[in-house]
Parts: C-alpha cells; structure tokens; sequence
C-alpha cells in the first residue's frame, strides 16, 4: 500500500486528474460524462494490450492489495487465467464507455457499471492509484444525480456546443 519515492509524481498526476474529474462532473457534468468517456475507453485497450504482452505483470497486484481475498483471487484463480479475466475486464471498460457516450438509460447503467469497477479496484492499494478511483467514483455518482448530464448522446451534446459557441463569435 506504501508509495515509492519513484511513485510520487505519477501517484500526483493521477490524484490532480482525479480531482480534475470530479471537479467537472460537479460543474460541468457533460465534460465530466466526457473525460469518463476517455478514461474507460483508454482504459480498455490498455488492459488488452498489455495482458497480449506480458500476463504475468497483473499478478503482482496481489502484492499491492490491502485485503488479503483480493491477494487470494490473484493467486488463486486469476492467476490460471489471467488473459481470461483481463480480457473481461477491458471489454466491460469499454462498454462503460459506449454506454457513457451513447446516453440515455445506456449511459445511467454504465455510470452504476464505472461507480462499481472504481469502488471494486479501490483495495489494490497504490495498484489502483488509491484513493483516485474512489474520487473518480464520487464524480460518476454525481454524474447519477445531475437531472441531464446522461440524457443526451454524447457526440450529439458535443457538437451542439461547439456549434452553439462558433456562432456565438
């Protein structure tokens, strides 16, 4: 759970982000639907690139949690199928992000869907960026409660306030 000294300005950047994040969903919620949006679909291919390269660099994450049922897993059944599990995991980012992008009733269950992946990575300790994807969770929380940050196809929100801006000026 402790941070290296070598940690120290990747776990700052990850925290300012995370912040970041949360700050948007609570003001801005379409930028903060938005940056969810490129976190999940980052996200995705990410975990499938690397488990295509190297599987075994996901079984040190038991060394990092702080729960000893998640060091269990690790060990236990992941490890016999760690590209299995990954390859899970990444399919379900990338849908979160699809169904953030889409909106509507799509967009609320992806929400409820990245509110649980970030509470569930949460006790991965510094593997998680602790307590970044607790922050990041606050932020889709009050993505939930906005009465129209989901509503719309995110694209289709986009291009209405560029459009609404460039004619603006």
């Amino acid at each position: 759970m402790f941070y290296l000294p070598e940690d120290a300005l990747p776990h700052a950047i990850s925290l300012t982000a995370s912040v970041l994040m949360l700050l948007a969903a609570w003001r801005r919620p379409v930028l903060g639907r938005a940056l969810d949006v490129a976190l999940f679909a980052w996200a995705a291919p990410t975990n499938l690139h690397a488990v295509s390269t190297d599987p075994a660099q996901y079984l040190d994450f038991a060394n990092l949690a702080v729960l000893d049922a998640y060091a269990d897993i690790i060990r236990g059944p992941f490890a016999q199928h760690v590209t299995l599990y990954v390859t899970l995991i990444a399919t379900c980012q990338a849908l979160i992000a699809a169904g953030l992008f889409t909106g509507g009733m799509l967009a609320r269950v992806a929400a409820v869907g990245a509110i649980t992946f970030l509470v569930a990575i949460a006790p991965f300790g510094v593997g998680s960026a602790f307590p970044c994807t607790l922050i990041m969770a606050t932020g889709a929380a009050l993505l939930l409660r906005h009465p129209t940050a989901l509503q719309d196809n995110l694209a289709h929100r986009t291009r209405a306030a560029w459009t609404t801006r460039r004619h603006a000026h």
